[in-house]
């Protein structure tokens, strides 16, 4: 399923020229939509971290779903570094280390899922 992207191209003498079409191909679709999902995990991710370093309740519905949809996907990091707490007059901030590294890892885990599938493109196009 190809989108066809239109653009008008413009002179030195600011004439307009006919519209030039590219089209997106399904491999280009595939990597934006792998970059889509791993962009809302890791936006999920920094939302968890933000929250533990505030000490944001567990009571609020909003904090907890975080925390329920990101819980499993910081599990492979845990145990890898130790969490520091910090007991404030009415919070606990924590510093969880494990969502660092699952934030970083799973950005490095996106670009190399697209640059295989680019790598994989060249080849069937050769």
């Amino acid at each position: 399923m190809a989108e066809i992207v239109r653009e008008t191209v413009r002179t030195e003498n600011n004439e307009t020229v006919a519209p030039a079409k590219a089209e997106v191909s399904s491999n280009q679709t595939v990597e934006r939509l792998v970059y889509f999902l791993f962009g809302i995990l890791e936006v999920l991710l920094i939302f968890r971290l933000i929250f533990k370093l505030a000490g944001a309740s567990q009571g609020s519905t909003f904090v907890s779903l975080i925390y329920t949809l990101t819980g499993i996907f910081i599990i492979p990091f845990r145990g890898i570094f130790r969490q520091a707490t910090a007991t404030g007059v009415e919070t606990t901030a924590i510093l969880e280390p494990a969502t660092l590294v699952a934030v970083i890892v799973y950005a490095v885990l996106a670009w190399g899922i697209v640059a295989l599938i680019r790598i994989l493109s060249r080849e069937r196009a050769e």
